[in-house]
């Protein structure tokens, strides 16, 4: 059934959806940040060996994560075309498939060591990584439930409670981190141990509260009852359409932690830097990812009601708002580069200049980045919503590593650009991704 919102109005819904969205993704990077920082501040070691475990971690969950970011198209087309009972079932069953894959790569990370090893890092610091894994691997699995939620919570348009949530867990991380980490109020200081017990405390709560928010606001749903019930139909659905996004969210870690191999080949210098200017767009990619996820709500909804229209018109509102914020964000980069890198750097790094001017340079080529990376995962979002992920999932494969890896490579070291080629190596990768990713939406996505 069709409706006809007029552009304010959809941006209106937009908004709603779309601020609580960013806000949860913002709390969740700062998250991150409070566990680099804090353990920068403990140990330089513990430091490298957490960041490495991380990247590790990351790897594997955001590739389990396509089944919980499938639920939300599915839901809110379920929830348009009044099918309560299909919320549910889809709903509980990206539930089973995040809890069997999750099972499925806890040896991974219980025997991180070796392979870490094998991968060429330090022995010493590839057992301290082993360590903060084998605590971290059991988060995994609330982890894996609690993405599943906020994105059914997401279809239904009650994103609010996962910001409040998220908010809650920066503030209890930061403090059991402080706690354990360095031993504080009377805990004992266990360091790497301690930041791995905060994020599984984290998660775990995070899940509990947002089931016992589910229970007692959505009793119709009955999500927990008779959860042990397969539904081989609902299970089948899910993991058609979430495994390709699973691949296509691996394809895009991956082209970004293979760029920063190719950095670290440069310099140490420029190895900085690369992590500073990552860290400055990835809180710029955070807002780009919730309005992504808006894109994706409404345009499930859309979908679920026939409403090509609909579909249109709001497909052009959260594109709107996704490059209003990334001229902004180009106008920032470009205007005060040097104080956004130094605010990263002690006074007294003897390599300071160096950095910020390499720094500077990176932030100039984000200036396109932030275009590219806007672009595709603009597309990928209303790609999903239209229940299209098989095509994308090609495209990326293609433009991320064939492509941008390639383009990396050779303007980084053939050509002799050094990391600025390297990032423009990713501005050619996502933006082919963005833009052939688009035209499939405009093209194909968009007949309903």
């Amino acid at each position: 059934m069709a409706t006809d919102m007029t552009y304010r109005a959809h941006a209106r819904a937009a908004l709603l959806l779309g601020l609580p969205l960013i806000g949860s993704h913002l709390a969740q990077f700062a998250i991150h940040m409070t566990d680099t920082l804090m353990l920068g501040w403990y140990d330089v070691k513990a430091l490298a060996a957490v960041t490495i475990a991380g990247s590790f971690w990351f790897l594997l969950f955001i590739m389990g994560s396509g089944f919980a970011f499938a639920v939300a198209p599915m839901v809110a087309s379920a929830e348009a075309s009044d099918q309560g009972t299909q919320v549910r079932r889809v709903t509980r069953m990206g539930m089973w498939i995040s809890l069997i894959y999750g099972v499925t790569v806890l040896p991974l990370m219980w025997w991180s060591g070796p392979l870490l090893v094998a991968m060429g890092q330090d022995a010493e610091i590839s057992q301290i990584a082993q360590e903060y894994l084998r605590i971290t691997c059991l988060g995994t699995l609330p982890a894996l439930l609690v993405m599943v939620l906020k994105n059914y919570l997401a279809g239904l348009e009650r994103a609010s409670i996962v910001l409040w949530i998220t908010l809650a867990a920066v503030v209890l991380n930061a403090l059991v981190n402080y706690a354990l980490i360095f031993g504080n109020f009377g805990a004992p200081e266990l360091g790497v141990a301690g930041a791995a017990i905060a994020s599984l405390l984290m998660q775990s709560l995070s899940f509990i509260a947002l089931a016992i928010y589910i229970i007692r606001k959505l009793p119709e749903h009955a999500m927990f009852q008779r959860f042990w019930r397969l539904d081989s139909e609902a299970f089948g659905a899910v993991f058609k359409m979430g495994w390709p996004i699973g691949l296509t969210n691996l394809s895009e870690s991956g082209l970004f932690t293979a760029s920063a191999v190719m950095v670290g080949w440069i310099g140490t210098a420029e190895l900085a830097a690369h992590g500073i200017a990552l860290q400055l767009t990835a809180i710029t990619f955070m807002v780009q990812v919730g309005f992504s996820n808006t894109a994706t709500v409404r345009a499930g909804r859309a979908y679920g009601r026939r409403d090509a229209l609909g579909l249109k018109r709001g497909a052009l509102v959260v594109l709107a708002m996704s490059a209003i914020t990334s001229a902004v964000v180009v106008v920032i980069f470009l205007s005060v580069p040097e104080p956004l890198v130094g605010a990263f750097l002690s006074p007294d790094e003897a390599q300071r200049g160096l950095i910020i001017g390499i720094g500077a340079s990176l932030l100039a080529v984000a200036a396109l980045f932030q275009f590219a990376d806007s672009a595709q995962v603009m597309a990928l979002g209303l790609l999903r919503g239209v229940h299209d992920t098989k095509v994308p999932m090609i495209i990326a494969a293609i433009a991320y590593w064939p492509l941008g890896l390639t383009a990396g490579y050779l303007l980084g070291f053939t050509f002799g650009f050094g990391a600025v080629g390297v990032w423009m190596g990713l501005v050619v990768g996502l933006g082919v991704a963005g833009a052939l990713m688009m035209y499939r939406f405009w093209t194909t996505g968009i007949r309903i």
